[in-house]
């Protein structure tokens, strides 16, 4: 049996809060509609206004959100949520929150791909909205269908994702399939983590957590004053050619900032040469500050534009710290 969702309620009976499996009180939406979706319990037939009457998927709660309308989408982190089609957020100002869990990885609340038939299946989830949210989720594709390109595609404005990891176990061989396509205009990312330790890509290939490419996700749209803090990059490399993020020369304007972030390369697997793969950047530049770090790599990058504030490491042949 799944654990749903719980309420504080007012003396009348109505619902204020969620409770989530852990005890913590979230919120219910203060303008907009708040939704449920839970896929062990949930009927995508249903109104998805109470835990009662969830919906089963994500698509489901998108569908009935308004634009700009502050809606919130709660996801019970029992099960993962299997969708079967892209989803195409182009509504704005939404929050989706998972139920059940704070942290960089390992979340229950799961939105999932598996192999898929329809060519527009790019990715599972496609977001060019504004100001949309995601938290205490996780994303997962193994779809191998051939126009697949990446777990998330985000080509939004001002999309922030708190506590959300990034998988895609597909296309281990392939020096252009990632968990993330970014072309995106100030997107945050706060306390998230990409790839995997434990999934090795197949040979001497790039297979970049983040793919930097301009226009691919939303016409017209390029990754600029983008913010990664406190986030985990990882990869058990194929060869010294894999990394972490990979880009052109004019796939940055502005400012990338990389904060207290870790790169790291299993031990088990090759060692990267750079975490950061980027041609030198002509109309853009990729800061490092605080404590960003990269293990089991030789740098954290070497392209003209790339600019460290962080303290000097010494590398070792046993851990393999180095600052640029």
């Amino acid at each position: 049996m799944s654990t749903k969702f719980k309420y504080s309620v007012t003396n009348d009976g109505n619902p204020i809060d969620v409770i989530d499996s852990e005890g913590h009180i979230v919120q219910r939406a203060v303008y907009g509609n708040t939704f449920y979706v839970d896929y062990a319990n949930g009927l995508d037939s249903n109104t998805g206004l109470s835990a009662e009457k969830a919906f089963k998927t994500l698509s489901a709660a998108y569908a009935a959100c308004t634009s700009n309308n502050n809606d919130v989408i709660y996801v019970n982190g029992y099960s993962g949520v299997a969708e079967t089609a892209m989803i195409t957020w182009s509504k704005s100002r939404i929050t989706v929150i998972g139920v059940g869990g704070g942290y960089k990885y390992g979340l229950g609340a799961r939105i999932t791909m598996g192999v898929t038939e329809a060519i527009t299946d790019v990715f599972l989830l496609k977001v060019t909205g504004i100001r949309n949210r995601f938290v205490n989720l996780k994303f997962d594709s193994g779809n191998t269908l051939t126009q697949a390109v990446a777990t998330v595609g985000e080509g939004g404005e001002y999309t922030v994702y708190q506590n959300c990891e990034f998988y895609n176990s597909a296309k281990l061989t392939s020096d252009t399939h990632a968990e993330m396509v970014l072309n995106g205009d100030s997107a945050q990312f706060i306390g998230c983590t990409f790839g995997s330790l434990a999934t090795a890509v197949s040979g001497d290939k790039i297979r970049p957590a983040i793919l930097l490419t301009k226009a691919t996700v939303a016409a017209g749209k390029v990754s600029r004053d983008v913010l990664f803090t406190g986030c985990n990059f990882w990869k058990k490399a194929g060869g010294t050619t894999t990394a972490m993020i990979k880009g052109a020369a004019t796939d940055i304007e502005r400012l990338m900032e990389f904060e207290d972030c870790k790169f790291v390369a299993n031990p088990l697997g090759s060692a990267p040469a750079v975490a950061i793969d980027v041609a030198n950047l002509t109309v853009g530049m990729i800061i490092l500050t605080g404590s960003t770090i990269a293990v089991g790599c030789t740098k954290v990058g070497t392209a003209t534009g790339i600019f460290n504030g962080t303290p000097e490491r010494v590398a070792t042949a046993t851990i393999g710290i180095q600052a640029t």
